[in-house]
């Protein structure tokens, strides 16, 4: 295996966030008074299960065994010769149990309710219904009742995955106010939170919401970017160095700060998340939080501080993507700091370029994406000219895209 390099950053990006769960002027605690003793207990639990041998133990042996990790790294040999410049490689977490990294978390979560927690129910959401599927799953696998909670709209786009919930036991109960999607879906996770908070955990499923989430996500599924820092230095495995450059799409953010947090250190590897443009950012439809001057700023949504998309009156804005998943209105605290601090940059690919990357990625080679990380794909039209021959880029292909096909139909037609 190649040595790492020695040029690290000095910044000790594993300080944060501070005691109080902020990152810079990021993140916190805003939620009701009646789930402080809960989001407390919650940290007290996680931070002893981080040092607890056993935990860890387990959890290893249910990511190997259960989840089927490590997800192999796939060298992309035709969109190489396709974009003719660097070579591009994918941390295939499409190919884990259920079909996506979100059960990293979900069974990460599950996993301390039922041996550290005195809880025997948990409530979720989902959007594109993989965490929600990933949710059930770690619950059936666990004995756990399941409860999740999904806008109609999103319902209706991803049909299969409700079915899969409910075949897994768990129930899936419509939400259809607001816009009808991921956001009013949390909302309604948390009221049934605050109202049985005694015998339930709210197994919330991006980096986003109240201290400690943002940092539990994170860290459990920062399993993507050890195995990816481990396989790319790995000749047998990867091109037996770092990576130049990591691409992931971002909503909450989850798959994103999951293969970004090992590699921080290394300065010298940009880290590129990309947000849902939908049918543009002129004209308001779309998902980008740091890409709209007007509708992306400073703000507090659902339990936690950080860029949000909002009128002038601070309402919060409609959101629009073709992805379900990315259909959300703000980002994940540690995105907004890593932003502010230079350390990553955040572009967007629209609906349109999303299909793209569907069709490009299935016909050169062979694995259909998810409609989220496609955008990923997407935007390698437009980094890959500017690298050359020599260079390397990592893309996470954190879902599979089974899921959409419904929707890549109806939007692509005829083939």
């Amino acid at each position: 295996m190649t040595s790492l390099p020695v040029t690290q950053s000095k910044v000790n990006y594993t300080a944060w966030p501070d005691e109080a769960g902020h990152f810079g002027p990021y993140g916190g605690k805003f939620v009701p008074e009646t789930l402080m003793p809960a989001l407390d207990e919650l940290e007290e639990v996680y931070l002893k299960a981080k040092h607890d041998k056993e935990f860890q133990a387990e959890l290893d042996h249910l990511l190997r065994t259960f989840v089927g990790r490590p997800t192999p790294l796939t060298y992309a040999r035709r969109l190489t010769e396709y974009f003719g410049g660097p070579r591009i490689y994918i941390k295939r977490e499409d190919l884990a149990h259920t079909g996506a990294h979100k059960i990293n978390n979900a069974l990460g979560q599950a996993l301390l309710m039922k041996r550290k927690m005195q809880k025997t129910r948990i409530v979720a959401e989902t959007g594109a219904g993989q965490h929600g599927v990933a949710t059930a799953t770690a619950a059936a696998m666990l004995g756990i009742e399941c409860v999740v909670y999904m806008g109609t709209v999103d319902m209706a786009r991803q049909e299969p995955n409700v079915y899969r919930m409910r075949l897994l036991g768990a129930e899936v109960r419509g939400v259809d106010s607001g816009s009808k999607t991921l956001k009013d879906a949390i909302n309604e996770a948390i009221r049934d939170w605050v109202t049985n908070v005694r015998n339930t955990h709210y197994l919330l499923g991006s980096a986003l919401g109240p201290h400690p989430y943002p940092t539990i996500v994170r860290d459990f599924q920062s399993v993507i970017g050890r195995e990816a820092l481990r396989q790319m230095l790995d000749p047998e495995t990867g091109p037996g160095r770092l990576p130049d450059a990591i691409v992931a799409c971002v909503g909450g953010g989850s798959n994103a700060i999951g293969i970004f947090h090992p590699f921080l250190e290394y300065e010298h590897v940009r880290l590129i998340g990309v947000e849902a443009g939908g049918r543009g950012i002129e004209g308001g439809e779309h998902a980008a939080r740091f890409a709209d001057p007007k509708l992306g700023r400073l703000g507090v949504l659902q339990g936690t501080k950080s860029y949000v998309l909002q009128d002038e009156d601070g309402q919060i804005a409609l959101t629009h993507s073709i992805s379900a998943g990315l259909d959300y209105a703000s980002v994940g605290p540690e995105h907004a700091w890593l932003r502010d601090l230079g350390r990553t940059e955040y572009t967007y690919a629209t609906d349109d370029e999303a299909l793209e990357g569907v069709r490009l990625l299935s016909r050169l080679e062979g694995i259909i994406p998810a409609l989220e990380s496609a955008h990923a794909v997407a935007h390698l039209v437009k980094l890959a000219p500017q690298m050359s021959k020599d260079e390397v880029i990592l893309v996470n292909l954190s879902g599979r895209g089974d899921k959409d096909l419904g929707t890549i139909m109806k939007e692509l037609g005829a083939l």
